[in-house]
């Protein structure tokens, strides 16, 4: 059964794009949903387009990019993908009967945020959220936005109640990171972790002062 990756319009591409690549290289399959506001905030930080027409060759040049935006720093097969367009609301995951594994939200915006935790199953994304609430299966939603107001902080609570897990991505530097990639590979461990995917993004807190040196090997 796939795991249904939802990429909202908050900044942090280079977050989806590390949580793809670790469960493709887990050996999962993923049912994509990018959203329309995604592709304008994936263009701007990145320069690349996602298109309906051209998805696989669009993910595939996406998916080979660093964090720091260097062509072809990974080697990645996207066989494993199977992308469904954010309107089609008579999708697989829109449906409660469509297996899946569960939903990751990664960047989930505010917006999106208050949508899930409202029901309102505007698009795709939405709606296989709301989906996944309701037939028990693992949610994770990665925020990204500082401050968070009030209002975002009931709709995260709101989640949090439904049986969510609420990651924010907020990278921390115990792992010894020398790289932006570090850390945004860490950001997308700690999402694979909420969703129980096994990976090597970062390397463990292992009860030991001084475990994460700057030269030291990365991964678990």
């Amino acid at each position: 059964m796939p795991w249904i990756v939802g990429v909202s319009g908050a900044s942090g591409t280079p977050y989806a794009a590390a949580v793809l690549r670790a469960l493709l290289a887990a050996g999962e399959a993923v049912d994509l949903v990018v959203s329309r506001a995604s592709r304008l905030t994936l263009l701007d930080e990145t320069g690349l387009p996602f298109r309906d027409a051209h998805w696989q060759d669009d993910l595939a040049e996406w998916l080979a990019r660093g964090a720091d935006g260097k062509p072809g720093t990974f080697d990645v097969d996207v066989s494993g993908v199977r992308h469904w367009r954010a309107g089609d609301l008579a999708a697989g995951p829109s449906s409660g009967s469509y297996p899946a594994r569960g939903m990751l939200i990664v960047p989930a915006s505010t917006a999106c945020v208050a949508g899930v935790a409202l029901g309102l199953s505007k698009d795709l994304l939405q709606r296989a959220a709301s989906v996944t609430l309701k037939e028990r299966r693992p949610l994770v939603v990665a925020v990204r936005e500082a401050p968070l107001n009030g209002q975002t902080l009931r709709h995260l609570v709101t989640l949090d109640d439904a049986g969510a897990s609420v990651v924010p991505a907020s990278p921390a530097f115990y792992a010894g990171a020398t790289h932006i990639q570090d850390l945004v590979d860490f950001v997308a461990g700690r999402v694979l972790d909420a969703a129980g995917v096994e990976h090597g993004l970062y390397r463990r807190w292992r009860g030991e002062l001084g475990g994460g040196p700057a030269d030291g090997p990365r991964g678990d």
